[in-house]
């Protein structure tokens, strides 16, 4: 009897997550295909007939600095890619709380189409997609898909972060001066174009592009993706969120100031042609990816792949009726 009981024991242990019912597979799809339709093929209101799919993708481009609003959608699909047998563990019954959200998505969208505003449209679709996880397979899910549709967010052009601009352009400028002081070069700042005191080189200006705003944004992605993923308290993922605003002012300097010294010390083609090109990729995103990982190892107390090994405990249950220990862990 004890045999039969530590073995079926086993068995539920080891039970293998069963499929998501066909039925709410279903109604999932078909709801999917709605959205796809609604979507990708009826026109935005206000934008020469295109469809919101289209002008959202249209503004993934250098001039909105969201080159990056390509990768949303792959990192979206990854993450819930690489949580698909746990969804299926934890699906479980809908709650009625996913179809307020759902319906609360379902009127951005009309108000995005009545304003001719596609933004609001854009943003009423993680509600939808999340709504609809909640309402079908409930809470447990819902958490689990929370981050990865709603980080679609992180792709959706915002004209008041534009503004910031001309901000970082004036930071950016004082700080790629101070940083060619320390490697002994004198400057001379004129709004937000830099001189050579010694005149070996001609004015560089920083521009847009030069502010820092674009390789923000990007960082505030993989900061946000890296903190989701990180094994730490949510507090700490908070900082490690929005230590992306001065990781990325930090980095761009260094990338400025090495324009600086190439122009001073070496050639000054080379400097403000190729490698003003290719310092963001070679330069600057390799620093600041070190200085997130220095601010993870400070959070978690060491690098996170140190990170020291939960110890099994174990325990001896006894049979009371004197039967052989059974040693679980």
């Amino acid at each position: 009897m004890h045999g039969e009981t530590q073995d079926s024991s086993a068995d539920r242990g080891l039970a293998k997550p069963g499929p998501i019912p066909r039925g709410s597979l279903a109604i999932c799809l078909a709801c999917l295909a709605v959205v796809v339709v609604f979507y990708c093929f009826v026109p935005a209101s206000g934008w020469g007939g295109i469809s919101t799919a289209a002008w959202w993708e249209s503004t993934w481009n250098s001039e909105n600095d969201y080159e990056h609003g390509y990768l949303v959608p792959v990192i979206m699909i990854g993450l819930i890619a690489s949580q698909w047998k746990k969804l299926r563990e934890v699906a479980g019954q809908g709650h009625w709380i996913g179809l307020l959200v759902l319906l609360l998505g379902c009127l951005f969208y009309l108000a995005g189409q009545r304003s001719g505003q596609p933004r609001l449209t854009v943003g009423g679709l993680p509600m939808i997609l999340w709504g609809g996880s909640l309402f079908l397979w409930g809470w447990r899910v819902g958490w689990k898909l929370f981050f990865p549709f709603f980080i679609l967010w992180l792709a959706i052009p915002v004209p008041e972060f534009q503004q910031a601009t001309t901000h970082l352009q004036i930071l950016s400028t004082k700080l790629a001066q101070w940083g060619s002081n320390l490697f002994g070069i004198e400057t001379v700042v004129r709004g937000t174009q830099i001189h050579s005191v010694s005149e070996k080189w001609s004015a560089l200006e920083i521009d847009d592009g030069c502010s820092g705003i674009r390789s923000l944004m990007a960082l505030i992605l993989i900061s946000t993706v890296w903190a989701y993923l990180a094994p730490i308290s949510l507090w700490k993922k908070a900082i490690l969120c929005f230590s992306a605003l001065p990781l990325a002012i930090i980095g761009n300097m260094m990338r400025l100031t090495s324009i600086f010294v190439l122009s001073e010390y070496g050639d000054y083609k080379f400097a403000a042609g190729t490698w003003h090109d290719w310092a963001g990729l070679l330069l600057f995103y390799p620093i600041s990816l070190v200085m997130l990982l220095g601010v993870h190892s400070v959070l978690e107390g060491g690098l996170p792949w140190k990170r020291p090994k939960k110890v099994a405990v174990r325990k001896t249950v006894v049979s009371q009726q004197g039967g052989e220990a059974l040693e679980a862990r």
